[in-house]
């Protein structure tokens, strides 16, 4: 199976958080109420340089791909 590269989740127990699921190297899920990353892979001090470079951009996308979504549901 091909997953998507992200995908939306809720959880009743949340409801005021949007979470969005990264599901490429590095996996993560974003909480775009409040920012918070939860990272389901291990860093090393090297992976962790590259990993502040990258995250701003995973941010970023994660945010577009919310926004279209919304986007799509409107139309």
């Amino acid at each position: 199976m091909t997953l998507p590269k992200f995908i939306l989740g809720d959880n009743t127990d949340h409801p005021n958080a949007i979470f969005v699921i990264h599901t490429d190297f590095p996996r993560f899920i974003i909480n775009l109420e409040d920012d918070e990353v939860e990272w389901f892979e291990d860093f090393d001090q090297h992976d962790q340089k590259e990993l502040e470079l990258e995250t701003e951009n995973l941010i970023k996308e994660a945010t577009a791909f919310y926004d279209r979504e919304v986007a799509r549901y409107e139309e």
